[in-house]
């Protein structure tokens, strides 16, 4: 997720070059206005520092759980994905699929392992 955040971010640089130093020689403060394209890459560059918080995140969490994840985390990354995926089918939301279906694979497999233990 970390990776997937980092492309994002400078993917947004590479495309938006622009659009990114506009709004900072207008000041930043209050710089969006009602410009819908200046308002989609200002939520594009946000997203991206999110998913690097959230892949921080994740990554504290296998660390200090043995690699456990719970799955709602990736059934709530899944949501999200499909749901862009559905309203914007060509995006960087695929990216985030792999990292979202491996928790939940992750999650799964483990619980497997622990009902079959249980079992013996």
């Amino acid at each position: 997720m970390v990776a997937v955040s980092i492309v994002h971010t400078i993917f947004a640089f590479v495309v938006f070059p622009e659009v990114i130093l506009q709004i900072f020689l207008d000041g930043v403060f209050d710089s969006i206005g009602v410009d819908p394209l200046r308002g989609a890459v200002v939520w594009f560059l946000l997203f991206g520092f999110v998913l690097f918080g959230l892949g921080l995140a994740i990554n504290i969490i296998e660390e200090m759980s043995n690699g456990y994840v719970p799955a709602s985390i990736g059934f709530s990354l899944l949501f999200i994905i499909l749901l862009g995926v559905v309203l914007m089918p060509v995006s960087g939301f695929w990216l985030a699929l792999p990292p979202a279906l491996i928790i939940i694979y992750k999650r799964s497999k483990r619980d497997g392992l622990s009902n079959t233990q249980q079992n013996y």
